[in-house]
């Protein structure tokens, strides 16, 4: 469920409309109807057989490809489940969550999600360890937690019923540190590993290279907050129509254990970095790990909060692992969703 660059016009629509949730009453001691999205492509799922004789009130689809997502999740829908349980990556839920937005709406069932993927940031947060299993998610949805997150909903202004739902995203030095990251599982580095060894191979590209280098030249981008648009600061640092970096979030909890947005927690965040000297680049490890929060804005580097902005940037964009085209964008929060975690 994965093409190169994603294209908006290809979303996967469905002419059932929105809210067709099947809600039923569960009697005391009844098993719930379960709905698995199973990735059959995702990394820890390769090679592996998924047990399907799991109980008779799990249902499975396997879709192979975006346009079937749809169709799957309106027969779990209309099969009332309580539980959707999406087998994959941080890739896969995006895939999962922007196909279900015209079925599900506002009323979503609850959602485990197993990490099977080669980066799974969601689970991270989420606090789902990495053996996680099927059976795991459907006995915490009467005996374990819920957490609650809604997730970023990114749409083209000339297009705005079009929206692709998912919970990071970032462009300028992270679409670089994106492109790294890959060359980084080919080497075996997944998950927290991939931070670490992107991030200190991003901090000495910026703290060695000049600023022509697309590592500190980062990215033409625009940034207007709120549904205002009111223009995003600028510390003066650099060229005022480029950001080296920019990282939004409705995540809490990160891999690696960063804090990009420092003592910022819930809601819609996002820290923009403009092209900043080498010294404040030798500080950023510093700031990930929340040690510095004074003096930022002057610096170049800007953490806030927003209940929406705009993005008009030059240059592709990161969303859940995969790239966006150039364009004129609105960011804001989706429906917020109850996670079975443990």
């Amino acid at each position: 469920m994965a093409t190169p660059i994603y294209e908006f016009a290809k979303i996967p629509r469905t002419d059932l409309g929105a809210k067709t949730r099947v809600r039923r009453v569960r009697d005391a001691g009844q098993a719930p109807t379960v709905g698995v999205i199973y990735n059959p492509r995702s990394h820890r799922n390769l090679g592996a057989d998924f047990d399907c004789g799991v109980c008779p009130h799990v249902h499975i689809a396997q879709p192979r490809e975006r346009g079937q997502l749809p169709v799957a999740l309106a027969e779990f829908a209309a099969k009332g489940i309580d539980l959707l349980v999406i087998n994959g990556g941080d890739g896969t839920v995006r895939d999962v969550l922007t196909c279900g937005q015209a079925i599900f709406g506002d009323d979503w069932p609850a959602v485990a999600v197993l990490p099977k993927g080669k980066t799974n940031a969601l689970t991270v947060d989420l606090g789902v360890p990495d053996d996680w299993t099927l059976q795991d998610a459907i006995e915490a949805l009467d005996h374990g937690s819920r957490v609650y997150r809604r997730p970023m909903a990114v749409s083209r202004k000339d297009a705005p019923d079009s929206r692709v739902a998912g919970f990071i995203m970032g462009a300028g030095a992270f679409t670089k540190a994106t492109q790294a990251g890959q060359s980084a599982h080919k080497l075996g580095a997944f998950d927290s590993m991939v931070v670490a060894v992107t991030g200190t191979w991003a901090l000495l590209q910026s703290m060695f290279a000049t600023r022509s280098n697309a590592w500190r030249k980062g990215a033409p981008m625009q940034i207007g907050l709120g549904s205002a648009d009111a223009p995003m600061a600028h510390s003066g640092h650099g060229d005022p129509a480029m950001r080296q970096l920019l990282f939004a979030s409705t995540l809490e909890r990160l891999p690696a254990g960063i804090k990009p947005f420092g003592a910022l927690k819930g809601g819609l965040k996002l820290v923009a970095v403009d092209q900043i000297s080498r010294r404040t680049t030798a500080l950023v490890p510093l700031v990930l790990m929340g040690k510095i929060r004074n003096g930022l804005r002057e610096r170049g580097i800007h953490q806030l909060t927003a209940t929406q902005f705009s993005l008009s940037i030059g240059d592709q964009f990161i969303l859940d692992g995969e790239a966006f085209p150039a364009g004129d964008y609105r960011i804001e929060q989706g429906p917020e969703l109850a996670f079975v975690a443990p």
